[in-house]
């Protein structure tokens, strides 16, 4: 007995180490990381109709008259168009009070990238259109364009050339191209920006 304990004793720090090595020997699967594009990459999240690029989107507010609607909408585009990223010549051009209907025109700078000594951005054109009903808002930004460069070579883009998933988007779908790609991410985030500010105004508590 004496014997077999001493046996086992001495065969413990092999045992130890067969099972170490045996979990050593695990391989985990490599965690896959979040493509920070993701959201741009979707197919069609730069929508088209009639072959013209528009993002659209319905509102809701209830309990909110199709005049409240429109006067909250109305102060709201009122300030964008006076916001320090906009340049000459922005402005609410229709004002329709009657059918509660808003029309802006924007010209604003869209950056992206601003460090010492350089800065990268576009001036983006686009249209703002507002329809509004007891309890609903639609509104539409469209006829996007772009004026890129223009202290240096200017060039103007249209976002049905430039910013769609045939010029964005390589044909896997799995990476924005580099310069067409930039212009597609600030378009979204802006547009975005702009249709959440709308719905947390319209969805305010009185």
């Amino acid at each position: 007995m004496k014997k077999l304990l001493i046996v086992i004793f001495m065969l413990m720090p092999m045992l130890a180490t067969a099972q170490d090595n045996t979990w050593e020997r695990i391989e985990q699967e490599p965690v896959e990381k979040e493509n920070p594009d993701a959201k741009y990459l979707v197919k069609g999240v730069v929508p088209e109709v009639n072959g013209k690029v528009c993002f659209e989107t319905n509102i809701k507010a209830p309990g909110k008259s199709a005049e409240e609607i429109y006067s909250i909408l109305l102060q709201q585009m009122e300030k964008m168009v006076k916001e320090p990223n906009q340049i000459a010549n922005s402005i609410v051009a229709v004002k329709d009070s009657v059918n509660h209907e808003l029309g802006a025109v924007f010209h604003e700078w869209l950056v992206f990238k601003s460090v010492a000594l350089s800065l990268d951005r576009t001036q983006m054109n686009f249209q703002l259109l507002v329809s509004c009903k007891d309890g609903e808002a639609n509104v539409r930004m469209t006829r996007i364009t772009y004026d890129y460069d223009t202290a240096r070579t200017p060039q103007h883009y249209s976002a049905e050339e430039w910013i769609t998933d045939k010029y964005a988007v390589n044909k896997k779908g799995t990476k924005l191209y580099p310069i067409s790609g930039k212009f597609r991410r600030k378009t979204i985030d802006r547009k975005d920006f702009i249709f959440n500010k709308f719905e947390s105004l319209l969805n305010e508590k009185k």
